[in-house]
């Protein structure tokens, strides 16, 4: 049997023994004593997170696991990565394989209670949408009744695919599948009509077609689905400074603050930047890390517009407008609070 599905079995009778997650209370401290931060990440989801041929990781989820260990070690390389399917990912942060879970996962009422799991914010705000080939001439998800869905099992896509078809009088016949690439196979070879997934991974998908300008993604969004790291609950030292690096990354942005000109702003900042930048103040000793943390992820990872920029923007494969994920200043809805 693998070592992932012994901690899988393990934490099952660990529930069905105590009828509760343990706490965890010791994760900030035993990241610091091993010199890195695990990090569970999708096994390869372009634009999110996605290995190349030599094994280095890219895209936003693990750049976010990137800020996280510049925060605590002010080293972005100080971060191993684990790769989950959607089936194994909770199973291995309950158990302890990861310290942080950054896979492109929803924020629901139900994963929040019952697994054990704090969400320390939303990265990327996202909907389910339907991918389609154009050779079916459909220009609406409303024209989709008896079709055949593919769908990724473990995920919330499923009770949302059925809501909508539900709601709309539509029937339709799931085919499952255990990760997001055969997903893509299952549509690409025909087995199904429609491929349906969160937005951002429909884009994801259509790049690794074969012909990506033969789908097309419908102009539907069904559902909510606000993508965010997790962490075990019980250790508030180890949430509060998962959870303040992603504020850290939105506020850089907000202030103007990015890896090209920290050092120039640096120079010349105003109390407001100095405090963010670590030369004033104590937030960084309030979080048990450098006062400088902000300027060390900044400097070695980019503000946040950056990460998703290059990961999922303009400037990559994907070219996902920021939409909803633009600054609250800009028109979209990405905040965070005030570090001060």
């Amino acid at each position: 049997m693998k070592v992932r599905q012994l901690l899988a079995v393990g934490a099952a009778f660990a529930l069905l023994i105590s009828g509760s997650i343990a706490h965890a209370g010791t994760t900030f401290d035993a990241v610091k004593k091993k010199g890195f931060v695990q990090c569970g990440v999708n096994t390869g989801l372009p634009g999110f997170s996605s290995p190349d041929d030599k094994g280095n990781w890219t895209g936003l989820d693990v750049d976010f696991c990137r800020a996280v260990a510049a925060t605590v070690f002010g080293d972005a390389s100080k971060v191993k990565f684990t790769p989950l399917n959607a089936k194994e990912r909770f199973t291995a942060l309950q158990s302890g394989e990861v310290d942080i879970l950054s896979r492109n996962t929803t924020w629901i009422l139900t994963r929040d209670t019952s697994l054990g799991l704090n969400f320390v914010g939303t990265i990327y705000y996202d909907g389910q949408g339907f991918l389609v080939s154009k050779k079916l001439e459909v220009k609406s998800a409303l024209e989709l009744d008896g079709a055949t869905v593919c769908i990724q099992a473990g995920t919330t896509t499923e009770l949302n695919l059925a809501d909508y078809f539900r709601e709309k009088g539509m029937k339709y016949t799931p085919i499952t599948f255990d990760n997001s690439d055969q997903t893509a196979q299952g549509f690409e070879t025909g087995r199904c009509d429609v491929l349906t997934s969160d937005q951002s991974q429909l884009y994801a998908l259509r790049i690794k077609l074969k012909d990506p300008s033969a789908a097309v993604v419908l102009p539907e969004v069904i559902s909510k689905e606000p993508l965010g790291p997790s962490v075990r609950q019980g250790d508030s030292e180890w949430f509060n400074v998962v959870k303040w690096t992603l504020f850290g990354l939105i506020n850089a942005e907000e202030a103007g603050i990015s890896s090209t000109n920290i050092d120039v702003l640096k120079k010349n900042a105003n109390p407001a930047l100095a405090r963010l930048l670590g030369m004033e103040g104590n937030m960084g000793e309030l979080l048990g890390v450098p006062n400088d943390w902000v300027y060390k992820m900044v400097k070695q990872v980019g503000n946040y517009g950056e990460i998703f920029e290059r990961n999922v923007g303009q400037g990559s494969p994907l070219k996902i407008a920021r939409g909803l994920n633009s600054l609250w200043t800009t028109g979209g809805i990405q905040y965070a609070p005030p570090i001060r």
